[in-house]
């Protein structure tokens, strides 16, 4: 017979229905928390606080040359390599493939993000529980790192920032300027709505991972499974091409999916077998 805890357990039902059954309304409520606290980061440490022309940028750019430093040290450094060998070869379809990585960039991330959320939360509502905390801390320690080591992507290292010293070109292209796609980082609601500096660790990665993770386990043919895995490398393509990230962003990506993991798997079963137990003394005749 299984205890209070295994039936309270993630992923465990009970008659056919999950011990703990997240409403919809709280998931949004959540959801309006998590942005509403990236709101105040982006606008205290981020690019719309302190301005591209700001002392955000300066520490930014400071960032930006210790990440470079450090990707040389471990023969990482070949964003620029990738961008560059991409807007030699492609001819005249450089162009349209600039824009559709553009687009998936500023995109992807999010519909996709949103789209399985929505899929897991119908098909699986206890899976999901645990799967949003973990997404949940992901998150919040990617907040953290964008509110204490701002940094400034490839793209933007050769603009010309007027609180930042004359230096070497680093050489990459911000495509989005050169190219365009269907939104700009220099319109005015794209300033209000984004932190150009929220590089590190890459959310992109992050949450990219964690749609696989949430897709697999559900996954039957062969073509869906690879579908699945291929997300996050695409991914991992779009913001190296766009030089959106560097490498080590996606590596902090990883870093905090997998920290967040940690925190939220048996933070998560505790809650459920506390709800278990809870129910269970409820049930209990005096």
């Amino acid at each position: 017979m299984k205890t209070d805890e295994a039936r309270g357990a993630p992923g465990a039902p009970e008659g056919g229905r999950p011990t703990l059954r997240p409403r919809w309304w709280r998931e949004v409520l959540y959801m309006a928390a998590f942005y509403g606290v990236y709101t105040a980061v982006r606008d205290t440490q981020g690019s719309a606080g302190g301005g591209t022309n700001g002392t955000s940028a300066v520490v930014a750019f400071h960032h930006a040359r210790q990440v470079i430093h450090a990707e040389r040290d471990l023969l990482l450094y070949h964003e620029r390599q990738i961008q560059h060998f991409f807007l030699a070869h492609m001819g005249s379809l450089t162009r349209p493939f600039f824009q559709f990585w553009d687009i998936w960039y500023g995109s992807a991330h999010f519909v996709v993000t949103i789209g399985v959320a929505i899929w897991l939360f119908r098909r699986d509502p206890v899976r999901w529980t645990v799967m949003r905390n973990i997404l949940a801390v992901t998150t919040a320690l990617a907040l953290i790192g964008f509110a204490s080591y701002p940094l400034m992507p490839p793209r933007l290292l050769d603009f010309p920032f007027p609180n930042i010293g004359a230096h070497a070109p680093y050489g990459f292209v911000d495509t989005l300027v050169r190219y365009g796609g269907s939104w700009s980082f220099d319109s005015h609601t794209m300033q209000k709505v984004s932190n150009q500096f929220a590089a590190m660790p890459s959310l992109h990665i992050g949450w990219s991972v964690w749609c696989t993770l949430a897709v697999y386990p559900s996954c039957k043919r062969w073509w869906t499974k690879a579908l699945a895995v291929a997300y996050p490398i695409v991914t991992l393509f779009a913001i190296v091409v766009t030089a959106n990230h560097y490498f080590l962003d996606a590596a902090g990506g990883l870093l905090i999916l997998a920290l967040a993991a940690l925190i939220a798997t048996p933070l998560t079963r505790r809650v459920h077998a506390w709800h278990a137990r809870r129910v269970g003394a409820a049930l209990t005749p005096a």
